[in-house]
């Protein structure tokens, strides 16, 4: 071992399975479905560590008001099965079955019992979303945050 060399990896595990890349639009109509994704499922395939519920899956994130911490192209593991609590990042979607994926702040409870809370955005230049003024419904919370570092091949 070289003197002062910092040795901080180890092998991975390899107890790891295929996730599937789904679409907004999957994602809006996820529970529609009966069944966990079969195989093809999705628009690509992320592997990772088998720890998820069956139903969980990556989004790809799309725009900019998620920036600074996520940039287009990053990829987010949700799992549906996990209730967000306050601070968590979440994909939710609309009575439209659109969905978004934003950070999660709950504002308390409505005179119908429901759970009020908003979506965040972390780029400022973008609104955020209020449960009591939008039909909202969240999808599931974040376990998981890829992000791809590329160089230019001509560098």
């Amino acid at each position: 071992m070289l003197a002062g060399f910092d040795q901080n990896t180890q092998p991975a595990p390899v107890q790891v399975r295929a996730y599937p890349v789904i679409s907004y639009i999957q994602a809006g109509r996820l529970k529609e479905i009966s069944e966990p994704y079969g195989p093809g499922e999705g628009l690509d395939v992320e592997f990772g560590d088998d720890d998820s519920s069956a139903w969980a899956f990556f989004l790809e994130i799309k725009g900019e008001s998620m920036l600074p911490d996520f940039r287009p192209g990053d990829r987010v593991k949700i799992d549906p099965d996990i209730t967000p609590r306050p601070g968590d990042f979440v994909a939710a979607k609309n009575t439209l079955e659109e969905a978004t994926f934003k950070k999660y702040r709950l504002r308390g409870i409505g005179e119908d019992g429901q759970e009020i809370f908003e979506l965040v955005p972390l780029n400022p230049d973008y609104q955020t979303i209020r449960s009591d003024e939008h039909a909202l419904k969240i999808i599931g919370t974040m376990t998981e945050h890829r992000r791809k570092f590329r160089r230019n091949m001509k560098d």
